[in-house]
């Protein structure tokens, strides 16, 4: 067992009996849009009014990565920072045998040095329309699920379609407080990105998956990025000054990021589902790919790089999932969201105009046993060269069909980045596909049986290590020149093709849509009743309120500010000086194992200056790499993490012992002059 797992579960049960007598009025809770800030919140508790020009700059500011995660513009030549393991996925696509720059870090001396990156896509949110009146009133009373999903998917392409063809720009429509409300999100698209700086994976994930989610850290979990507009470094109107002054305790601080899901809306039915269902089957999944890539990064030095950015990821979300978990298999936490939704349903049953929703929470209890029962369906053959080989086969059915009527990966508004992806140079290792390929197979068996008729079609008489090896040593899926042929070729090229990938995906097809529809039309049941109950929240808070996560840009708030865990104090800050204590602590041992650089510049740098922070910004996974700036707009940290007791941000918020982590940015500028000695990008920095 990790040995951090009796630490999750104590951290956790603290959490819940502090969350229990929260008094959430007084909280900074909340994911805020940036076309509906709290201004009167701020002002009343901060003194701070934030002005329409400083929102507007700071959502300018503020960059996606379309990996994952987040970052922001701190130059106006393009510089763009965020975390290392954000960025991983880019280092270790860029890292052979003999340059590992996702472990041993990177600095382009000059600007001819900086590396471009395969298939990074950078999105700057530049405007948001709302939408809401547009989108429903295309699903008509009376509709069947299938027909309302239809329809909205039609006029969503439809308005997506008309605003990049109007604008140029990226073009998204978000649904919003679980369907009761839609956003078109317009982003300026960068993909000409270039790696610029990474420090050592040593101290960028100092502690490794021990101190994951703990507090307190020592981790430079920081990267620098360039974005290039016609081969030059692009000229950035809107970007983060560098804070001279850093930050105090008690000061509030702003986090501009881009939170992946929350569940905060959720029924009880539908938590419950997550609890006893959905959490439990993901987790014995990760726990068999952690253990499967582990082995593969046994066989050998080039394996174990090969593996290591799928195990990083792999054990971050069984970390993350099993704290999520933990709270959910807490009686107090699930008896908390009991109370807060017999308070909604006695408002609905005190206005009759509201008497309707009350048969919304009841379809989300209905359909949590259609969910249920397709657990386990569908393909999950999730190896990079099959999703290849998916898109291409999906993409030349949908291309046959108008755009409205598309899936909505295939939409032309999104044409360009699902190209981009599908297009990628970036290297495939095929003995790690061909490893992970055979253990979905066995995987798949396991959950279907050895007898499924699916399952024979796809082994075709041979055990699933074979198999693996016949689809992955015989596709050139791998090479793009390939790829594009059979794009260009659309249908005809598809149904020919005697690529064994390809053909797979054919085989496979079929079944894929068909759970794939019933999956759709859960959601779209689920999207109308969830609309209901949002216009209860609506009728019962105001609409100023703050929605779920959706992975789009949100600003949260709060403090720097410690905290007491297990009756001692947990210091709001650590210093740089602090990690070779925490070295010493640990004998020196991997994983808290300074980087050689680090022990060379011990005697001249600052030991004294501030490494990492918390604050009681509400934030969840997707908020990596999100700018920490104070009140004038200027940058004075980097979110990297949270702690353990966040976890369950998911699904509900707390600010007594919740925090957000970060790096400090004095550590940052810190490190780059006296550590990396990358001076030109010290003056670069907020200019």
């Amino acid at each position: 067992m990790n040995d951090t797992a009796p630490r999750l579960i104590r951290s956790v049960g603290v959490w819940l009996v502090a969350s229990l007598t929260a008094l959430v009025a007084t909280a900074d809770e909340g994911m805020w849009l940036f076309n509906a800030l709290p201004k009167d919140y701020l002002k009343q508790k901060y003194g701070f009014e934030p002005t329409d020009a400083w929102a507007d700059h700071v959502m300018k500011s503020s960059v996606r990565f379309n990996v994952g995660g987040s970052a922001s513009f701190i130059s106006s030549t393009g510089l763009v920072l965020t975390n290392h393991h954000v960025g991983s996925d880019t280092l270790h696509k860029l890292s052979t045998a003999e340059h590992n720059y996702a472990e041993d870090g990177f600095y382009a001396k000059t600007l001819k040095d900086e590396i471009p990156a395969p298939d990074l896509e950078l999105n700057q949110l530049v405007a948001i329309v709302d939408v809401t009146d547009r989108v429903k009133s295309a699903v008509k009373k009376g509709m069947s699920a299938a027909e309302a999903l239809k329809a909205r998917r039609a006029v969503i392409a439809q308005i997506e379609k008309e605003s990049k063809d109007a604008t140029g720009l990226r073009s998204d429509v978000v649904t919003l407080y679980g369907g009761g409300r839609y956003h078109l999100y317009r982003y300026k698209r960068y993909t000409d990105v270039r790696l610029v700086w990474a420090p050592e994976a040593a101290i960028a994930f100092f502690g490794g998956d021990a101190d994951n989610f703990e507090y307190p850290r020592y981790c430079l979990d920081a990267c620098i990025f360039r974005v290039y507009e016609n081969g030059k470094p692009a000229k950035i109107e809107h970007f983060l000054k560098w804070s001279t002054d850093g930050v105090r305790e008690k000061e509030l601080v702003f986090v501009s990021g881009n939170p992946g899901r929350t569940s905060r809306i959720s029924t009880l039915a539908a938590l419950k589902h997550q609890r006893d269902v959905r959490l439990p089957y993901v987790l014995n999944f990760i726990r068999r790919r952690e253990i499967m890539l582990q082995q593969f990064g046994l066989e050998g030095v080039e394996q174990e790089r090969r593996a290591k950015d799928g195990l990083f990821g792999i054990q971050n979300s069984r970390k993350a999932l099993g704290g999520m978990l933990q709270g959910l298999q807490d009686p107090r936490l699930m008896q908390r969201k009991a109370e807060e939704e017999q308070k909604l349903l006695a408002a609905v049953d005190r206005d009759p105009r509201l008497s309707e929703a009350r048969a919304a929470w009841e379809q989300i209890a209905r359909l949590q046993k259609r969910r249920t029962a397709l657990q386990g369906k569908g393909v999950s053959l999730n190896t990079r060269l099959f999703r290849i080989a998916q898109t291409l086969v999906q993409m030349a059915a949908e291309d046959q069909k108008p755009n409205a009527e598309r899936l909505p990966e295939f939409r032309d508004s999104g044409r360009d980045s699902l190209l981009q992806q599908l297009f990628s140079p970036a290297p495939i290792y095929k003995d790690l596909e061909q490893a992970t390929l055979a253990d979905l197979i066995s995987w798949m068996i396991e959950l279907r049986g050895g007898d499924d008729p699916l399952v024979e079609k796809i082994l075709q008489g041979k055990g699933p290590r074979d198999r693996a090896a016949d689809l992955v040593m015989g596709t050139r899926l791998d090479q793009v020149a390939f790829r594009k042929k059979l794009a260009d070729g659309g249908a005809d090229a598809i149904a020919s093709c005697d690529d064994p990938m390809i053909v797979l995906a054919r085989v496979v097809d079929d079944e894929a849509r068909a759970v794939r529809k019933e999956r759709d039309e859960i959601g779209e049941l689920e999207r109308q009743a969830y609309g209901k109950i949002a216009e209860v929240l609506f009728a019962v808070k105001g609409t100023s309120t703050y929605p779920d996560a959706t992975f789009t840009l949100r600003l949260a708030f709060g403090p720097v500010k410690g905290y007491v865990e297990d009756g001692k104090p947990v210091p709001a800050w650590t210093t740089m000086g602090g990690a070779f204590e925490h070295e010493k602590r640990h004998g020196g041992k991997e994983p808290w194992k300074l980087p050689a650089s680090w022990i060379a510049a011990k005697q001249t740098m600052d030991g004294e200056t501030p490494f990492n922070f918390v604050c009681t910004a509400d934030i969840v996974g997707g908020n990596s790499g999100s700018p920490v700036i104070n009140r004038r707009g200027e940058l004075v940290g980097l979110i990297f993490d949270g702690n353990i007791q966040s976890l369950t941000a998911d699904y509900v918020y707390d600010d007594k012992v919740s925090r957000a982590v970060s790096v400090d940015a004095r550590a940052i500028r810190e490190a780059l002059a006296n550590i990396y000695h990358a001076d030109r990008i010290v003056r670069e920095l907020g200019k």
